[in-house]
């Protein structure tokens, strides 16, 4: 079905972009554009909801650039549902910006935020395209939207950071994804997404089995290891930005990515031939672990929320390397019900830090009587990222390890379960810190200060809604099985 709609969904932020540099002096005013930018984004991603759900693609070709490869948008379940979390999410990290940046003080807000709306652009536009040739610049776009973001206190510290971001994430796509793509095409003659896979039958199982892994870490966003290092390093930026780069855009379009590369570049029959899925899901299984042991001996809150989603990441792309239907929809769900979680724990480290200046583990002992509703919202988002019920996480888990058992792998369900476990061990102890030791200055005694309403708020409201879809994780989760069926001929 040919449509307007996925082309203006990427561009209504890109079109803000010169009214908030109009608005500079005027912050209010800023931020109102940004708003409206973000409600204009969200309404029309929504509105291609009922169509997605009446089982039709809604699409539209910009221009054909190479045969077989045009410039390209085109909305299924998989990029509705990636879309859907991009565009809310964004609303709330727009209200917490203020929050954070106003409550610091912090110089450049008008770049910040500018930048911002063009990252937003980028993550849509990966969401919406319609094959990968499209889906790679619009990858290449959030990598340089997202650099000054990154480099933004413009320090050596930052800079160095910036530098490391910038030589893993557009290195490794430059080196593995893009010399892959120009194989793929020459092999197939195509690059559009197909739920069949458009290398089936076009391909030997060893150039298949290369070409696999160089996609696998060449979209490094997704933090495979031994790819991983630039995320950490990227904890130097303001933690709106980090809430933005690890729960929702750089790292989630890094794993949606890599979705389409097993569902639309290889697709299941191939993969499954080859035996290339497990090959992956040991490998994400490898991550996992490791990631989730790193962050134990991590003491800085931000640095352990990093390796956290390094590890997080990896379930998503264990569940799509399962090849068994219950284990994809796990994987793809968990990229909207890990994002909500993560965002709530990242945002809840910002409003610690305006609030209190705190930024390591060790100096937060009691801080719970200090700011309560923080450290409530952290607790939820905890939950929700362990993956323990009355929360969303809870969800995508569950199938996860439905998945493992559908296809077999006991070995990958033990994996699967004591890495929750780790996840209960480096987040459930922050929670009894803060909530049930002396705190660790008197002053947190005395009276709650939980700093800047639109700090704190915003965490709340997301730990609220990783609550709600525990009970009801509908449009994602019916999002998830269509997208998952269409592969399986359901």
């Amino acid at each position: 079905m040919h449509s307007i709609t996925p082309l203006l969904a990427v561009l209504v932020s890109l079109a803000a972009v010169p009214f908030i540099i109009l608005c500079r002096k005027r912050p209010n005013a800023r931020e109102s554009v940004t708003f409206i930018a973000a409600g204009i984004k969200l309404l029309l991603v929504a509105s291609l909801l009922p169509l997605v759900m009446a089982g039709k693609e809604v699409g539209i070709t910009l221009a054909t650039v190479l045969p077989g490869a045009p410039l390209a948008l085109k909305v299924d379940a998989f990029g509705l549902l990636f879309a859907l979390v991009s565009s809310s999410l964004w609303i709330v990290t727009s209200a917490y910006s203020i929050g954070y940046m106003r409550g610091l003080d912090e110089h450049s807000q008008t770049r910040y935020f500018c930048f911002f709306a063009v990252a937003l652009s980028a993550t849509i536009g990966v969401a919406f395209s319609a094959n990968l040739f499209t889906m790679y610049l619009f990858y290449e776009m959030l990598s340089l939207a997202t650099y000054p973001l990154v480099t933004h206190h413009q320090d050596p510290e930052a800079r160095s950071s910036g530098r490391k971001y910038l030589f893993y994430i557009m290195g490794t796509s430059i080196a593995l994804a893009l010399p892959a793509m120009i194989i793929a095409y020459q092999q197939a003659g195509t690059l559009a997404f197909s739920p069949a896979g458009f290398l089936a039958g076009k391909v030997s199982p060893v150039m298949a089995g290369v070409l696999l892994f160089m996609f696998i870490f060449g979209f490094a966003k997704a933090g495979i290891m031994p790819v991983h290092s630039w995320l950490p390093a990227a904890m130097v930026a303001p933690t709106p930005v980090s809430a933005l780069l690890h729960a929702v855009a750089v790292v989630k379009v890094g794993a949606f990515s890599i979705l389409r590369i097993i569902t639309g570049v290889f697709g299941v029959d191939l993969l499954k031939g080859l035996d290339l899925g497990m090959a992956v899901a040991w490998v994400a299984a490898f991550t996992i672990i490791v990631a989730s042991l790193i962050a134990l001996s991590q003491d800085g809150l931000k640095r352990r929320l990093a390796f956290s989603t390094i590890g997080q990441l990896s379930y998503i792309v264990l569940g799509l390397a399962l090849l068994s239907p219950k284990g994809m929809t796990g994987g793809t769900l968990h990229i909207a019900m890990h994002a909500f979680g993560k965002i709530t724990l990242f945002m809840c480290a910002g409003a610690i830090f305006v609030a209190t200046g705190k930024k390591n583990i060790s100096d937060m002992t009691g801080i719970g009587k200090r700011m309560p509703w923080t450290m409530a919202a952290f607790l939820v988002g905890s939950l929700s990222v362990i993956g323990l019920p009355p929360t969303g996480g809870f969800i995508s888990k569950w199938y996860l390890a439905l998945g493992c058992l559908q296809a077999g792998s006991v070995a990958l369900l033990v994996v699967l379960l004591v890495s929750s476990l780790l996840n209960a061990a480096y987040f459930l102890p922050i929670v009894y810190r803060a909530y049930f030791k002396p705190p660790v200055e008197a002053a947190w005694a005395e009276g709650r200060n939980e700093g800047p309403a639109a700090a704190w708020v915003p965490p709340l409201v997301t730990a609220a809604c990783s609550l709600v879809l525990f009970f009801y994780p509908q449009p994602f989760l019916r999002l998830a099985q269509m997208a998952v069926a269409s592969l399986f001929g359901g």
